[in-house]
């Protein structure tokens, strides 16, 4: 593990208490609504400020430490911290921005590395403008590029596209998704946007209230109905692994295989024998007592009703296990009753749609 983290701290009416392990790479979300202590949380790993009681320790070194009184410095910490605003120096260019985050780290990255990163990000074309002249998007692409190039043991994302208009949003999400896969620093993505964690994160923190609620695989922990609604409902789903079997290029069609068989979906982008992390989403789940002869849907298959959840609005939450991987699916309370359903409940589950979380580090989106 690479940040060890145990903390007590009270401000108001409000305490948090938690304590967690942070893998040593990949992109892990911690994610919570407004008020659930993220920003509290990420500020007193970063040294921004000083808890009343707890631990934090990265690759082993003690950050802080209330028993023995230990608080290392923010600027000593080799923490790169990325804001909801990119915070750019407005009177230098953005290769000057950018460089400003080199100077930092003990030892300088090299011109290979820094190419390296400026690629990574796309902002090549960008370095001889000045800040005023970026979009919000190309702004938060050059604050990652200096956060980077401080060359960190940890690096802390604090809800950096909150500011952004969905085009922007979507400029920086591959960038992103390419950090993550191709990055051997362990990232900490904070976050309230359930999509944004559904896409990005590998591991998933979830905060309510000051604590931990939950820790695993981020899809594990969305596809928990005990956590409903603090994990949201739009994008509860399941994601599995699997391996492109064949393409149809006269329908664009690609035909993936499973542990338990196989499905169809729009075409993706990869080669027969790919391996693809694949996302079904509850709300493009339909259940049915009789399999269905003459519908539009590709993909019918046969299930069982694992575990349900009875939601305030008459909403059913159904979990099902459905040839080697879990379903979510999401039927109104009326549905259920008419269907005469109930836990053990042999089914079939019609999939309307799925999408492509992740190819071979590089993550696309096919509906």
């Amino acid at each position: 593990m690479t940040l060890c983290v145990k903390l007590s701290h009270h401000i108001q009416n409000f305490h948090l208490d938690l304590a967690f392990e942070l893998p040593a790479k990949g992109l892990t979300a911690l994610f919570g609504p407004s008020g659930s202590g993220k920003s509290l949380t990420t500020n007193a790993i970063a040294g921004l400020i000083t808890p009343q009681v707890g631990e934090i320790s990265l690759n082993g070194h003690r950050l802080f430490s209330s028993s023995q009184r230990i608080n290392c410095p923010s600027h000593k910490r080799n923490i790169g911290y990325m804001f909801q605003d990119s915070r750019l120096f407005p009177h230098l260019t953005i290769k000057k921005n950018l460089l400003f985050g080199a100077k930092r780290c003990k030892q300088s990255p090299t011109h290979d590395e820094i190419q390296q990163i400026i690629a990574m990000l796309d902002i090549g074309h960008l370095l001889k403008r000045h800040p005023a002249h970026l979009s919000g998007g190309e702004k938060q692409r050059v604050a990652l590029g200096r956060a980077l190039l401080s060359k960190p043991s940890l690096l802390l994302l604090d809800e950096p596209m909150a500011a952004l208009d969905q085009a922007r949003k979507q400029e920086i999400l591959p960038h992103l998704e390419r950090l993550r896969d191709e990055s051997d620093i362990p990232i900490l993505y904070i976050s309230h946007s359930i999509s944004e964690v559904a896409r990005l994160a590998d591991q998933m923190l979830l905060i309510h209230q000051g604590t931990l609620n939950a820790q695993g695989p981020v899809h594990d922990v969305m596809n928990r109905l005990d956590l409903f609604p603090l994990t949201g409902r739009f994008e509860a789903g399941t994601a599995f692994k699997a391996t492109i079997l064949s393409h149809d290029q006269d329908h664009s069609m690609s035909c993936v295989q499973f542990e338990g068989g196989t499905l169809w979906t729009s075409k993706l982008p990869g080669e027969v024998g790919d391996l693809v992390r694949l996302r079904i989403r509850a709300r493009d789940v339909l259940l049915a007592t009789e399999k269905p002869a003459a519908i539009s849907a590709n993909n019918i298959i046969p299930a069982i009703i694992h575990d349900y959840r009875q939601d305030p609005n008459h909403i059913m939450e159904v979990q099902l296990q459905a040839q080697g991987i879990k379903l979510l699916a999401r039927i109104t309370k009326k549905s259920w009753h008419r269907l005469g359903l109930q836990k053990g409940s042999t089914l079939f589950a019609i999939i309307k749609s799925i999408s492509l979380d992740r190819r071979l580090g590089q993550d696309t989106t096919s509906t």
